[in-house]
């Protein structure tokens, strides 16, 4: 959520921020509300030391006169009325405050969408193959660790089941990326719930702005999480941090649910996009001069997860136009699958500056005693499955139709080299 005193104190400043994302926002509507809200609280102050003023008058009179009595209580009937207008108004306001998007960081190019988005590095040699790569629908059906068939038989479209080395497979990528993210790069692993109340979901900014892509159970308002940063971005709502508890590096695996718009056709065959997939989650909650550093840093995590992997990926960072909803910046990496003839997203380092924060209303005192500052949130996937099975299974096969298993993961498969 943006800083309402930023809005009122800065407008022009926050209309061309806002303008560099390419899209509408109701930042005419939130000036207009916030103008009329703070009229009417000087109106009620107004009537309410009027008020004031005649009751002593009138506690010093032996008779009170009828037309005093007459006009306190108009005066009464008056500010119940501008209360309950004001009420309503910050209810309003409150809404479309929900609905902005946070401000680029400075510094960020600015773009229309990712057609815009600029590379900053990549790493690995795109693997030469003297055959043609095949893409991993075809391979993980032949191998019978993929079935999309059964898949859309329990559940329908966008589904799939994974069986044998390809269930081992995804759960040896999950256990690799958690030890390694809590071993070596300093994250505190955490298991989470994967439904979540509604408080949650707002703190995240997944509610209102994206209500119809979640899942939810009405009867109990539970909401299916589209990803771990949602729990991990509430774990400390409404909390004070203590001096020198900040950072905060968490990492969690979860499953993700999305009610996901798709149309057929080769951005969504396979496995690349579905309504359920898993994901490790890294997240930190920072002091507002380190954020950047930390999402850089954060950047590498994810790095070291493909280079251990050896798949090739880049590092795009994203225009002003392809940042989500709640970042002010972020960096994409996207590893090649050769089969499928193109990059795959895998991993989205965001740092959110304090748009969730104050969602979600953590603060952290820089000294003891200090006034509490909003923390700054950043989120990154560390990595997402299963488009890092995709990489892997279209990578690394081999002619005869094999896949061979990268050797980072083999002690997580009991020693497997090869899917055949």
């Amino acid at each position: 959520m943006l800083d309402l005193k930023l809005i009122r104190e800065n407008p022009e400043f926050v209309r061309q921020a806002l303008a560099k994302r390419h899209q509408e926002t109701p930042l005419d509507q939130v000036l207009a509300l916030d103008e009329e809200r703070r009229r009417l609280i000087a109106k009620v102050d107004e009537l309410r030391a009027r008020r004031n003023r005649v009751s002593k008058e009138m506690g010093r009179m032996k008779e009170k006169p009828p037309e005093l009595i007459a006009e306190m209580r108009r005066v009464g009937d008056e500010i119940k009325e501008l209360d309950s207008r004001i009420n309503a108004i910050e209810g309003q306001l409150q809404q479309l405050l929900l609905e902005m998007p946070n401000l680029p960081y400075p510094g960020i190019p600015e773009g229309q969408d990712d057609n815009d988005n600029i590379l900053v590095r990549s790493w690995g040699e795109p693997k030469g193959f003297d055959f043609d790569p095949r893409p991993h629908w075809v391979l993980g059906e032949r191998l019978g660790i993929i079935d999309f068939a059964r898949g859309a038989k329990l559940s329908g479209t966008r589904f799939y089941v994974l069986f044998g080395l390809g269930s081992a497979l995804q759960r040896a990528l999950i256990q690799f990326m958690l030890d390694l993210h809590t071993r070596e790069h300093g994250y505190t692993e955490v298991y989470p719930p994967f439904m979540v109340s509604q408080e949650c979901m707002v703190g995240s900014g997944n509610l209102p702005k994206f209500a119809d892509n979640l899942y939810h159970d009405a009867e109990e308002d539970y909401w299916f999480v589209p990803t771990a940063e949602v729990p991990l971005t509430n774990l400390h709502r409404d909390e004070i941090l203590e001096p020198g508890t900040l950072p905060l590096r968490y990492v969690a695996y979860t499953p993700c649910f999305r009610r996901e718009k798709m149309s057929a056709g080769k951005e969504t065959r396979g496995l690349k996009r579905g309504h359920q997939f898993d994901k490790v989650e890294l997240y930190k909650l920072t002091e507002p001069q380190s954020s950047d550093q930390e999402l850089e840093s954060m950047v590498r995590d994810a790095e070291d997860v493909l280079q251990r992997l050896g798949l090739p990926y880049r590092v795009m960072q994203l225009c002003t136009g392809a940042l989500g909803f709640a970042s002010s910046k972020t960096y994409d990496l996207e590893a090649w699958a050769p089969g499928c003839g193109e990059w795959l997203e895998v991993s989205s380092c965001s740092n959110c500056t304090d748009f969730q924060a104050r969602r979600a209303n953590t603060r952290y005192r820089p000294e003891p005693g200090a006034k509490p500052q909003y923390v700054h949130n950043l989120n990154g996937s560390g990595l997402a499955l299963p488009r890092v099975v995709i990489a892997i299974l279209e990578n690394y096969q081999q002619r005869d139709g094999s896949v061979a298993i990268p050797e980072v993961l083999r002690p997580y498969m009991g020693g497997v080299e090869v899917i055949k």
